[in-house]
């Protein structure tokens, strides 16, 4: 509203000034000299005029602002819940882009653009009223060549339209390519790789840098365009009203209103081409926030309406079967798993074997909720999984992956991740049943010692145990295990086995399995290998 008000403003002092002014240059011109009242309405109109300008932008500033914290705001939201496992909707680098240069590119569209389009559309019809009364034909060449602004402007846009649209698709691959590579940085080190992304980051770079240009220069022509028609079209009007005026139809006071109205009348339109072309990147990245958006609120294809878990199911492991479960992932052309139909029953532990990429990890994000089938259903106790409340349902999990994941917090509150609501004396014995209790009271500041980004300053066994602790905090009736032992020495992966058997004993088990002494105590084993799920023989 107060956008429309300095709006307003503005255009009521743009008119009055150029009238008074005009009345103030005739009395000078004709050698009646100024007048205090003339000096005065003058003054009154450039002080109406720099006011509805000021209100206009701290009121666009401040809208902006706004927008942009909402925005922010809903794509960390989406950022958190699109984290899934699967990567479908995992769109991280993009994100980040939006939320840091993307985001900001909208304040010449809200600043600059969205205002301006309220100025071209209140002070054009302003001045042809104004002009009316004074000279008929200058108001209606003012009403003939306005429209050819907007039109070639137009035309112009949507060449610029495009143009930007590539420049943003060139700019969100190379903030996700270069986020990917800084978080694949210590991989790409140890692999010897680091340089050749130097090649591939300056590719990229340079690819955004041709598509930035490309969009300056239509810029800079269309510019050229814009101004060429606005002063063709004055001079149409200034050459009548000069000749005119030589020939003596014409007053001084009426010429010199004429010729101070009608730049007045395209100045707006000229300086709306200039923001549009300013706030097309803003255009662009609000288009794709929105698409991000839409798709994060856009509702599960849940057959039935999500159901709290009863009390008694988080008491006791549930049957769970899978019914003709098929998963399809981005960019592989196969599914992941087929047709895939099989049963746990409560208490049992199953070991799931196969190569690495045969869907075993996939298996178990279907169970977790993070992936949903593209084909089938999961029962869980006779009920389909995606009518589930699924925070209830991971309260029944202990999920422990192959690379936990720990938060720059203190050792505690990483072990307290699996029941916020636990007492440290909790968090004390779930780390002694996890073998962490020796290695965290060594620590500077035993549980209390921060532990760094990803667990940063500590070992890759360490970490493991301090995943297998917040499963025992949760103490849950369903357990998964993602090969615990990978990547872990010799001491690590006994230590980490013991703890695991332990936590597994008396619980529904879920494992990936690679090495043998993880098969050791299972009932079933089921290969996962090209999608399918066989049950194998367990060896005694």
């Amino acid at each position: 509203m107060w956008v429309t008000v300095g709006v307003a403003l503005g255009a009521v002092g743009t008119v009055g000034q150029a009238l008074a002014l005009a009345h103030l240059l005739g009395d000078v011109f004709t050698g009646a000299g100024p007048t205090g009242a003339a000096v005065a309405w003058v003054a009154a109109a450039v002080a109406v005029r720099g006011l509805g300008g000021w209100v206009r932008a701290a009121a666009a500033q401040r809208c902006a602002a706004e927008i942009k914290l909402e925005l922010r705001t809903r794509l960390l939201r989406a950022a958190a819940h699109s984290s899934g496992y699967d990567g479908r909707d995992r769109r991280s680098g993009e994100i980040s882009t939006l939320l840091t240069r993307g985001l900001d590119a909208l304040d010449p569209y809200l600043v600059g653009y969205l205002p301006q389009v309220l100025v071209a559309a209140l002070v054009p019809p302003a001045v042809v009223a104004a002009m009316l009364p004074h000279d008929l034909l200058g108001a209606t060449i003012l009403l003939v060549t306005l429209p050819l602004i907007p039109v070639f402007g137009a035309l112009v846009g949507l060449h610029t339209r495009d143009a930007t649209a590539r420049q943003w698709a060139a700019l969100a691959h190379l903030g996700g390519h270069f986020l990917d590579a800084l978080r694949g940085l210590p991989t790409l080190r140890t692999f010897g790789r680091a340089e050749a992304q130097e090649g591939i980051v300056a590719g990229v770079a340079d690819a955004h840098r041709r598509a930035t240009l490309r969009t300056l220069r239509i810029t800079f022509l269309s510019t050229l365009v814009l101004d060429t028609v606005a002063t063709l079209s004055l001079a149409l009007i200034a050459v009548p009203v000069g000749l005119r005026l030589l020939h003596g139809s014409l007053d001084l006071t009426t010429a010199l209103t004429v010729l101070l109205l009608a730049p007045e009348a395209y100045l707006p339109l000229r300086a709306l081409g200039s923001r549009f072309h300013a706030g097309t990147e803003g255009m662009a990245t609000a288009r794709e926030a929105f698409a991000l958006l839409d798709a994060q609120d856009t509702p599960d294809p849940a057959p039935h309406p999500r159901r709290p878990l009863s009390g008694g199911d988080r008491g006791h492991a549930p049957r769970i079967r899978f019914e003709n479960v098929t998963v399809r992932l981005p960019g592989r052309t196969e599914p992941v798993l087929k047709d895939v139909s099989f049963t746990v029953e409560p208490g049992e532990r199953v070991a799931l074997t196969g190569p690495s990429g045969a869907g075993k990890s996939t298996l178990l994000a279907v169970l977790l909720g993070l992936v949903r089938p593209d084909e089938g259903r999961v029962l869980v106790g006779g009920r389909d999984l995606a009518s589930l409340d699924p925070e209830a349902w991971r309260h029944c999990i202990a999920w422990v992956p192959q690379r936990p994941y720990l938060f720059d917090r203190t050792v505690a509150d990483n072990i307290r991740l699996g029941d916020p609501d636990a007492g440290d004396e909790d968090v004390v014995r779930a780390a002694r049943a996890a073998a962490a209790h020796d290695f965290v009271t060594a620590l500077p500041d035993g549980y209390a010692t921060r532990l760094g980004a990803r667990g940063m300053g500590l070992s890759a066994g360490q970490r493991q145990r301090v995943a297998l602790a917040r499963a025992f905090l949760r103490d849950a009736p369903l357990v998964l295990l993602d090969e615990p032992t990978a990547g872990l020495d010799a001491d690590s992966e006994s230590a980490v086995l013991a703890a695991g058997e332990r936590l597994m004993t008396g619980r529904t088990v879920l494992v990936v399995a690679h090495r043998a002494r993880l098969l050791e105590g299972a009932d079933r084993r089921l290969d996962v290998r090209d999608g399918l799920v066989r049950e194998r023989e367990v060896a005694r």
